[in-house]
């Protein structure tokens, strides 16, 4: 990875490259920690070797993690740009490329103040890049990463009952998957009743009645990579109008799945899935993109929508979910997590996606 990194950087007549994203900083050095307002960063030169940069509490943390021998910690009495600005000095520094997309605007401008704004570029694109193309231990963990999603939605869909809320239900959930002693990747939703037609919407005291839709959008981390899977179930008896769009969204995940290789473009996929969506009626219903990129981020590089252009790559890996929201009859959601394999795609969510009725 450095040589990749210093590499790119002689390319670019770049002297240092300065990663500041939290996920970013464990991907490049093994280093996992939530720096919250403080500055966590790893600096990339075009020569020589990297650092990380670190409040000073956590730099036994960061060193026994990295296995860096330049840990530069900080104290909260100091301006940690300024110390991160000496640093870089030192090393002759004069040119930087830095994550735009994350470093915030007073960071910026204090590296302005030692630099000036046209000595600095973006390293966004050559960092996503780096990240898309999972290795065979990436892989692995994100295919244990999906059993745990697969096991946390069985969890739900057998902690549903006539009179419980959408928030017990979640809870059973979070305790199974912590009981087995992970984490959860990101907020858990259970949705029921017209509360499932949002495709963001927060669990509360809504109580599963006979007829609903329930909603199910959650994921796991395992050793660092996430997963993240949405299944939609009946409890009781769905209507025609529920069953019709549950079968048009399904024929819109399995239809996406099946054209996934490598070669064929994001917005491919998306617009397979759209058109699915759009020849029966649902169009203006499904909002949002058709998935995004899966890692150590539960939302990270590519964007699978119509506007992508790119090419997928073998061990590329993304989300399929095909949504449809029509708040007088109901919500429902497929998703899955999917892998470019050399001759098509490997899905790693295995919970099944045929209508279950509870």
């Amino acid at each position: 990875m450095q040589l990749n990194i210093q590499t790119y950087l002689q390319q670019q007549q770049t002297d240092a490259a300065i990663i500041t994203t939290p996920e970013n900083v464990f991907y490049l050095t093994g280093f996992d920690s939530d720096p919250h307002e403080r500055l966590l960063a790893t600096v990339y030169f075009k020569e020589g070797e990297p650092l990380i940069i670190c409040p000073q509490m956590e730099v036994p943390d960061a060193k026994r993690a990295s296995n860096f021998d330049n840990v530069i910690g900080y104290y909260d009495t100091q301006n940690s740009m300024d110390v991160l600005a000496q640093a870089l000095k030192a090393r002759g520094v004069q040119t930087i490329a830095i994550e735009k997309h994350h470093l915030n605007v007073a960071r910026y401008e204090n590296l302005v103040s030692h630099f000036t704004a046209q000595a600095i570029t973006s390293f966004d694109d050559k960092m996503n890049h780096l990240r898309v193309i999972k290795s065979h231990d990436e892989l692995e963990k994100l295919r244990q990463a999906a059993k745990l999603a697969d096991f946390a939605v069985q969890v739900g869909v057998e902690a549903i009952a006539e009179g419980k809320t959408e928030l017990e239900i979640l809870g059973e959930i979070e305790a199974a998957v912590k009981n087995k002693g992970y984490e959860m990747s990101f907020s858990t939703m259970v949705l029921t009743g017209t509360n499932s037609a949002s495709p963001h919407g927060i669990p509360g005291h809504n109580k599963v009645q006979k007829g609903d839709m329930v909603l199910f959008d959650l994921g796991v981390i395992y050793e660092g990579y996430c997963s993240d899977i949405t299944r939609t179930v009946a409890f009781g008896e769905p209507n025609e109008a529920q069953k019709d769009i549950y079968a048009t969204v399904l024929a819109a995940n399995e239809k996406a799945i099946a054209e996934i290789k490598p070669g064929v473009t994001a917005a491919h996929l998306d617009q397979t899935a759209r058109t699915i969506i759009a020849n029966a009626g649902y169009g203006d219903f499904f909002p949002h993109r058709l998935g995004h990129g899966l890692g150590i981020s539960v939302h990270e590089f590519p964007d699978i929508s119509g506007s992508n252009t790119m090419q997928l790559e073998e061990n590329m890996v993304f989300t399929i979910e095909p949504g449809i929201y029509k708040g007088d009859v109901t919500g429902v959601r497929i998703e899955d997590d999917v892998v470019v394999t050399a001759t098509g795609v490997e899905v790693l969510t295995k919970f099944p996606k045929q209508l279950t009725i509870v």
